[in-house]
């Protein structure tokens, strides 16, 4: 069986965000079609992925909205 390797998530800073780098950040991780956590004092509050990542979760029959 050929197991997929698994690659870290990015981190970015909440502060990045508010230093007026979120359209530069997303624009990243879309054309990338890559996934990351936004963090608050270290730790992770929120996850941002690429919206083709979510059209092939929901098309697994993963609906991340049931969580």
């Amino acid at each position: 069986m050929d197991k997929k390797r698994k690659v870290p998530m990015e981190h970015y800073n909440i502060g990045e965000f508010n230093r007026g780098q979120s359209s530069k950040l997303i624009r990243g991780l879309s054309e990338q079609d890559k996934t990351a956590f936004v963090l608050k004092n270290g730790k992770p509050i929120a996850v941002v992925l690429s919206y083709e990542r979510y059209e092939r979760l929901l098309a697994a029959g993963v609906d991340i909205n049931e969580y």
